[in-house]
C-alpha cells in the first residue's frame, strides 16, 4: 500500500486561491485586507522572479477553511491599485503530467536541432560531410 505524502499540500490546495494580474506595488498586507471578509487567511504568497526578485504579477492566498474560497471568488474582477484581480481556486499540479504546448516537433540536447532525418543544417546540400 502507498502513502502519499502529499496529502497536507492537496488539503492547502483547496483552501487557497490564485489572484491573477496583482499590481507589481501590491504588498501582502494589502492583499490580506482586500480578501480578510472572504474568512480567516493563514499565508499569502506573492511570487517572485528568482533572478531579479521582482514581482510576477500573480499571488496566491491560503484560507483557514474551503467556504472562505467559494467566498474569495465573488471578488473576481474587484480593483485592487488599480487592477482589476482575475481570482480563480488554486490548481494543483500533478507530478509527471505534462501539458505540452503544441508545438509540434521538439528542439534536440540543449537546444541543438536533432538529428536525423528531416534535418538539413545550415547553408546548403546535406546536413553530414560526406568527402567522397
Amino acid at each position: 500500500m502507498r502513502f502519499c505524502a502529499c496529502n497536507k499540500t492537496d488539503e492547502a490546495d483547496a483552501r487557497s486561491i490564485y489572484i491573477g494580474n496583482v499590481d507589481y506595488a501590491t504588498t501582502p498586507e494589502q492583499l490580506q485586507e482586500h480578501f480578510k471578509g472572504s474568512g480567516p487567511i493563514n499565508r499569502v504568497t506573492i511570487l517572485c522572479n528568482r533572478h531579479t526578485n521582482h514581482p510576477k504579477g500573480y499571488a496566491y492566498v491560503e484560507f483557514g477553511t474551503t467556504d472562505a474560497v467559494t467566498k474569495a471568488q465573488l471578488l473576481d474582477g474587484s480593483m485592487l491599485n488599480g487592477r482589476p484581480l482575475k481570482v480563480n481556486p488554486k490548481r494543483t499540479n500533478v507530478p509527471g503530467v505534462n501539458r505540452g504546448r503544441g508545438r509540434g516537433r521538439g528542439r534536440g540536447f540543449y537546444g541543438y536541432p536533432p538529428r536525423g532525418r528531416g534535418f538539413r543544417g545550415r547553408g546548403r546540400g546535406s546536413a553530414y560531410y560526406a568527402p567522397y
